[in-house]
């Protein structure tokens, strides 16, 4: 059997690279230079090929063989410095994965952002993450396939499930330039809406079965997301609402008109971090509940939309479920 490269050597072989000679790596990694000079030629004499070339420069130079090996070396180090990474977070209670369920009420930009900073935080924690309605996004912590869970408030009766709020959010009525709604030039009534197609997302779970908000039109399409939902009611076939944050650009570039429609609830409703207690949280669960909150505490999307019309007057409280 041949003797195998040992990750000494390798180490040994990316000091003199980075180092520039023997001398130097010697100094670098506290030993002699006859032993540098002597690793190396053991590891060149095991993988059977010349990783230097002496001759000619006082300073080693590369061979093909040597910069090809460099490669795979720096990436087996790397390697190994992310598993003693990953072990030593797990020796400290970090978590190796994370199951994250996330609801379009959180903002998309403020999603990328913290994730972002997730990943800089917490190299080795791998993350899973579902994203659908409020009442998927409760499901899936209910039924413990998220640690976490990020969106609007459902009435759950469980003594199991833990909501910590971290924002708030609004829902705005809007409709594309060219739909009949966004041609009025005067505050809505049900009668206006009710004959026009209202986009509605249902709640695939059914946590919130008989139970929808802001839903005013006799005719109904009903989608599984807001994502879907946004790209219909661009599209023009129909109208409905949509997070501020998620209508905010789109309103102010005017590919949607925000609707003044009185009857429509446009109050803040809290955002929530949603755990089941059966799964405490970890540190890295517990640094993204706090970086969310972070970002959404400062969130007022609502405010930023509410020049384009007159303030509507306020009726009931709509959160989430099938929501209009």
């Amino acid at each position: 059997m041949q003797p195998q490269p040992t990750l000494d050597q390798l180490q040994v072989f990316l000091t003199v690279v980075e180092k520039g000679s023997f001398s130097a790596a010697s100094r670098a990694l506290n030993r002699t230079q006859s032993v540098v000079s002597y690793t190396i030629a053991n590891l060149e004499a095991q993988l059977r090929v010349a990783l230097f070339s002496r001759s000619g420069t006082k300073r080693p130079q590369l061979t093909e063989a040597g910069r090809s090996v460099l490669e795979d070396a720096r990436r087996l180090l790397g390697d190994l410095d992310l598993m003693r990474a990953r072990v030593q977070a797990l020796s400290d209670g970090l978590e190796a994965e994370l199951n994250v369920a996330l609801s379009s009420v959180v903002p998309s930009e403020i999603v990328v952002d913290v994730l972002r900073a997730f990943r800089s935080h917490y190299p080795t924690v791998s993350l899973n993450v579902t994203a659908g309605t409020p009442g998927m996004v409760m499901d899936a912590v209910i039924n413990r396939r998220a640690v976490v869970g990020f969106g609007g408030t459902m009435s759950v009766k469980s003594d199991q499930i833990v909501f910590e709020k971290i924002g708030q959010q609004a829902m705005v009525p809007v409709a594309a330039p060219d739909h009949p709604l966004s041609m009025l030039r005067r505050p809505m009534t049900l009668a206006d809406v009710r004959d026009e197609t209202q986009l509605v997302v249902f709640d695939a779970p059914g946590l919130a079965k008989g139970r929808d908000f802001n839903v005013f039109s006799l005719k109904t399409w009903r989608v599984s997301d807001n994502a879907t939902k946004h790209l219909f009611i661009r599209g023009g076939l129909g109208w409905g609402g949509l997070p501020a944050s998620v209508a905010k650009d789109d309103v102010a570039d005017g590919r949607l008109i925000r609707l003044d429609f009185p009857a429509f609830d446009q109050r803040e409703f809290p955002v929530h971090a949603v755990r089941n207690i059966a799964n405490p949280p970890g540190p890295a669960t517990r640094w993204l509940i706090a970086a969310f909150q972070a970002r959404l505490s400062g969130e007022d999307e609502s405010r930023e939309l509410e020049n384009k019309v007159s303030k509507p007057a306020l009726q009931k409280r709509a959160v989430d479920g099938a929501s209009g």
